[in-house]
C-alpha cells in the first residue's frame, strides 16, 4: 500500500506527529498558560472553520509559541489576551483565515456568479 493512498485515507501522518508535539508543548506550559492555551485552542477549533490541516497545525503552533514565550518572560495572561479574550482569539484566529471553510465557500459562490454572467454575456 503507498503512502500517499494511506495518507488520502488517514490524513497527513505528518501532520498528527505535529499535533502530537503541539500537545506535549501545551502540556509542558506551567497554569494559567497552559489553560489559557486550552481555551483559546477549543474556541479556536469551535470558530475557526479551517479546513485545512496544515493550516490548522501551523495555527496551534504559533498559539503554543506564544504563551511559551509568555511564560519565559512571565507576562500576565491579562497582557496577553486583553480585557476581552473573545476580541483576542477572533483576531487571532483572522491570520488564519485564508483556510477557513466558509471563505472557501465565498470564493466557490462568487465564481458561480461570474460564470453565470459570462453565460447570460454569451448568449
Amino acid at each position: 500500500m503507498s503512502m500517499g493512498w494511506l495518507e488520502k485515507v488517514t490524513g497527513s501522518l505528518d501532520q498528527k506527529k505535529r499535533y502530537r508535539r503541539y500537545k506535549a508543548r501545551v502540556k509542558q506550559l506551567p497554569e494559567p498558560y497552559r489553560a489559557a492555551d486550552e481555551a483559546v485552542e477549543r474556541f479556536a477549533m469551535h470558530a475557526s472553520g479551517i479546513a485545512d490541516g496544515e493550516l490548522a497545525i501551523r495555527m496551534l503552533e504559533d498559539l503554543v509559541e506564544l504563551f511559551e514565550q509568555s511564560a519565559a518572560n512571565e507576562t500576565p495572561i491579562r497582557d496577553v489576551v486583553g480585557d476581552d479574550p473573545v476580541e483576542f482569539a477572533e483576531t487571532f484566529l483572522a491570520n488564519y483565515s485564508a483556510g477557513s471553510w466558509i471563505n472557501k465557500e465565498k470564493q466557490r459562490l462568487t465564481d458561480a456568479i461570474e460564470r453565470a454572467e459570462d453565460e447570460a454575456d454569451r448568449s
